[in-house]
């Protein structure tokens, strides 16, 4: 098998810089491990879902560098960068993957604050008198 394949994910403001190899299902985030990394179990399912999907939570190792945004955002990312990862591993993957809906960037982000506002939509308080 060829070396690792490197992929990107972005979530929100994160982004997961993936690095994904043939392995024993050894996943580290900046130099932890994913558990530690992201201690929310709900996360942890974020990250591992790729794999669910096809089978092969042992069968990789991966290694990313996530920055930017919040926990959520970059378990996401890390998300994304997987599924992408295993795409380019084996194309026979996609089909199994994109019908989980794993292929697909989350194009939610922050909406700007307007002025006159004292948020994107909320208004100051009203004082009648």
């Amino acid at each position: 098998m060829e070396k690792q394949k490197n992929t990107i994910g972005r979530r929100k403001e994160a982004v997961a810089r993936v690095y994904v190899s043939k392995g024993t299902g050894t996943i580290l985030v900046n130099d932890k491990d994913y558990k530690t990394y992201f201690a929310l179990i709900y996360l942890q399912n974020q990250v591992e879902a790729p794999f669910k999907t096809i089978d092969a939570l042992d069968k990789f190792d991966v290694k990313v560098n996530a920055q930017g945004g919040g926990i959520k955002g970059q378990a996401e990312a890390v998300k994304l960068g997987i599924a992408r990862a295993l795409c380019e591993i084996n194309p026979e993957f996609r089909p199994a993957l994109k019908a989980a809906g794993l292929l697909k960037r989350d194009p939610r982000a922050v909406e700007r604050k307007k002025p006159g506002k004292a948020k994107a939509r909320r208004s100051f308080q009203f004082s009648k008198r």
